[in-house]
């Protein structure tokens, strides 16, 4: 199913699945009373627009057997005992003698994911068509703790100037952590090394067009007043939150892609939860991002 805009008053339809969940009450964020059946209804909710960002997609995911207040957390890019036939897995044809890494191909394999307590999905900014001709790029607005989120969203701004100006699209969303993501949707020709380098190159520049406002460097000596402009996850292999993608944190948030004329109205990073989006995206009179890979261009 793919994310083209809908009327208002066309019906959200939901995913249905064949795999099993066991113990569906079990709590995965307890304070907010959502279960592992709470989750799977939201995926089901939100998969028409969430398909085109996981399937078939190396995939990094964080795993909490008990919930988010579990002392148990598995960074998994690799098969663990006993999972779901659902969860495919796949050779990096730059490593194929290596283990393998994940994917899934359809809604079972992300209601595998929910039964196997993957509380947030990271995919790469690539197909495992091409594994080596990334179709985004992902610029991570990371705010340092006394940075107002208006400033943010004037970094946000910048950033889609920017990208515009260079003949890139750009589109945003929360990452339901600390900031929001710009990303740009790319026609597949560049490699990783030239993706990579531009975005480098721009955080560089804005960096450096105001430093007392961005850093285009992790240290944390710095980070104080300053956002951080993560082009780090543009490397192969690197990874970033996916849309709609739920996060281990309190209050359930997740990763929402959002109209650039409703950011000023965005009360935060984690301002949509997995209990306020179906009910958004019932209301919402198009999907924001529905023609994200149609505005895709080759990076020059």
């Amino acid at each position: 199913m793919s994310s083209q805009a809908r009327s208002k008053n066309e019906p959200q339809t939901s995913a249905v699945s064949d795999v099993s969940l066991t113990n569906p009450d079990r709590l995965y964020w307890p304070d907010e009373g959502v279960t592992k059946q709470a989750l799977a209804d939201y995926y089901a909710a939100v998969w028409p627009f969430m398909a085109p960002y996981v399937v078939n997609r190396p995939l990094a995911l964080l795993r909490l057997p008990d919930g988010i207040k579990s002392h148990q957390r598995f960074f998994q890019k690799h098969a663990w005992k006993g999972m779901n036939p659902h969860i495919e897995e796949i050779a990096d044809p730059q490593d194929a003698d290596g283990e393998e890494l994940l994917r899934i191909a359809d809604f079972n394999g992300l209601v595998a994911l929910v039964q196997s307590a993957v509380l947030e999905i990271h995919p790469w900014g690539v197909t495992t068509d091409d594994w080596d001709k990334p179709d985004m790029i992902t610029m991570d607005l990371d705010p340092g703790e006394d940075v107002a989120w208006s400033a943010v969203i004037s970094a946000a701004l910048e950033l889609k100037t920017r990208l515009e100006a260079r003949g890139l699209a750009a589109f945003v969303k929360t990452s339901g952590g600390k900031g929001l993501h710009v990303v740009t949707p790319l026609a597949p020709k560049a490699g990783w090394a030239e993706v990579k380098d531009f975005a480098h190159s721009l955080a560089e520049s804005m960096s450096a067009d105001a430093p007392e406002k961005y850093l285009a460097t992790a240290t944390k000596a710095k980070r104080g007043g300053h956002i951080y402009i993560d082009y780090l996850r543009n490397g192969r292999g690197n990874t970033a939150v996916a849309a709609y993608s739920t996060r281990a944190r309190s209050g359930a948030p997740v990763s929402m892609p959002l109209d650039w004329s409703e950011l000023n109205d965005v009360s935060g990073p984690a301002a949509f939860t997995l209990g306020n989006v179906p009910r958004r995206l019932e209301t919402q009179p198009r999907d924001p991002w529905g023609n994200f890979f149609g505005a895709a261009v080759p990076l020059e």
